[in-house]
């Protein structure tokens, strides 16, 4: 079985800056690529970044410039490092992996964490 926990969601004023966390753990055989997706009330998920196991990243354009995602290779994690945050930052964060299993290492599937909320206001 295969977990994605994140952390580091809060509170923040707006131009405040937080950085996210997740980790991957369990049975795992190879990780291709990690993102961070968020979600408004009322909207639908959307990719905020993405980096792959060569260190390639893609990000969102509404966070180019602020965000910046990396590896964390000793947790199976990635890290989001958000600076310049706005209002319109605010939604739940879910750590996103593409990965394969010991028992099925050329297959490789989505899984993703159970979110953590972030908070622009003043």
């Amino acid at each position: 079985q295969v977990q994605l926990v994140e952390s580091g969601g809060d509170l923040v004023q707006p131009g405040g800056s937080l950085r996210l966390s997740c980790a991957a753990s369990g049975s795992i055989f190879s990780i291709n690529v990690m993102g961070w997706y968020r979600q408004a009330p009322g909207k639908q998920r959307e990719l905020v970044a993405t980096i792959t196991s060569g260190g390639s990243t893609n990000y969102a354009d509404s966070v180019k410039g602020r965000f910046t995602i990396s590896r964390d290779n000793a947790n199976n994690g990635a890290v989001l490092q958000m600076n310049s945050l706005k209002p319109e930052d605010t939604a739940v964060y879910y750590c996103n992996a593409v990965l394969s299993t010991p028992a099925k290492r050329r297959v490789y599937s989505d899984y993703w964490g159970q979110g953590t909320q972030v908070t622009v206001s003043s």
